[in-house]
């Protein structure tokens, strides 16, 4: 509820600069039609995620990935690992922060495993990961807007590389930070049976077939939107107790609206300017570093949305908007408000009664956040 009223304070600022000139409402009316498509696939897409949980079909995942885990605690984490990126590049960060948290640490205590190097690597994983597909993150949404003609396979080939160190490196780091917990063996549980299989293969086939699509080069609100239409058609029919309003995500909605008014009314009174001395210009390493580590910084003191937002402006190439991509998407590991997905996941850790010390997350952050994202922009300065 604190993000709605967060989100409806902002929108009110935002509608007293529209009111007084501030900003001008041709350049807000052109700013709605940028975002709706956006604000309407997250909803979309959490529709699909929230019914597909609940039909069983991540349970079913964890299940199965205990049993090819065959006991080892190591495997395990690698699989959970496997299964957090491929959540976030296709389902975006905010989904597996939300509904693979819950998994992983039930998979954990199920098999006697401490949830907290799990836990750690979703958190890590949903932020890092979310560099490769424009479905992955809210930011990779609105700067392939601002890309042009690339299209999703473009940008998944300008980011390929990397995407894939900043998997790489906070895996290492996790890995060894939690070793001893990982170097055990463990006892796979017996499989459940679903509530209802036909609910469950049902969703499992709209998920398998969303995935393509969500690449395919349609606009992503398109498919999404028709998964959800067909969910809710599946559980209206067997189970129409699970659709109620709160598979909406109102807050979110109402939050990035907010956030999206007033980061543009600031943009009107010179923030643009201001940010373009900071982060600099030009494509060569130093320059990419700079504006990436600006994307960073501005992401773990505000949030990694509003930090794009008023960074946008001054990246002015693909290549210097993937650098701040990887800023403000592969920095938040530092501090618990630097993004959505890991607020999200700290409030669905201390629903299942798991306690993170912030003190050792902050410390492990920041140890993390500047290699992977200075370690990621060197790859792309290679490849670009």
């Amino acid at each position: 509820m604190r993000t709605a009223i967060l989100g409806a304070a902002l929108i009110v600022i935002g509608a007293v600069a529209i009111a007084v000139g501030i900003l001008p409402v041709p350049e807000a009316s052109a700013l709605g039609e940028r975002v709706w498509p956006i604000l309407l696939f997250v909803v979309a897409i959490t529709v699909v995620t929230e019914l597909a949980a609940e039909a069983g079909l991540f349970r079913v995942i964890a299940e199965q990935t205990a049993r090819w885990g065959r006991g080892r605690a190591w495997l395990l984490w690698l699989l959970v690992l496997v299964l957090a990126v491929l959540s976030t590049i296709f389902l975006s960060l905010d989904t597996t922060a939300v509904l693979l948290t819950p998994v992983v640490v039930v998979l954990a205590r199920h098999v006697g495993l401490s949830p907290l190097p799990f836990a750690l690597t979703t958190v890590w994983i949903a932020n890092t990961a979310s560099l490769l597909l424009p479905v992955s993150n809210l930011t990779n949404l609105l700067a392939e807007h601002e890309m042009g003609s690339l299209g999703p396979l473009g940008f998944a080939g300008l980011m390929a590389l990397p995407a894939l160190i900043a998997i790489v490196v906070p895996a290492v780091i996790l890995f060894i930070v939690s070793r001893k917990s990982l170097l055990q063996r463990y006892t796979a549980e017996q499989r459940s049976e679903p509530d209802d299989r036909l609910v469950l293969v049902a969703s499992a086939i709209v998920v398998v077939a969303l995935l393509p699509l969500l690449v395919s080069g349609l606009p992503v609100w398109m498919p999404a939107l028709a998964a959800a239409i067909v969910l809710g058609i599946v559980f209206l029919v067997r189970r129409r107790e699970v659709l109620r309003l709160s598979l909406i995500p109102w807050q979110l909605v109402v939050f990035a609206t907010g956030l999206f008014l007033v980061v543009e009314a600031a943009h009107s009174l010179g923030l643009t300017s201001l940010l373009a001395s900071v982060s600099g210009s030009g494509s060569d390493l130093l320059s990419l570093l700079r504006l990436a580590g600006t994307g960073a910084l501005g992401a773990n003191v505000l949030d990694n949305l509003p930090a794009y937002l008023a960074l946008e402006p001054v990246a002015g190439s693909p290549v210097r908007l993937a650098a701040l991509l990887i800023g403000v998407n592969a920095g938040p590991l530092i501090t618990p408000w630097a993004s959505l997905a890991t607020l999200l996941w700290h409030q669905r850790l201390t629903a299942l009664g798991v306690e993170i010390s912030w003190h050792r997350y902050i410390m492990l952050g920041a140890i993390a956040a500047p290699l992977t994202v200075a370690s990621a922009t060197v790859g792309l300065w290679l490849s670009a």
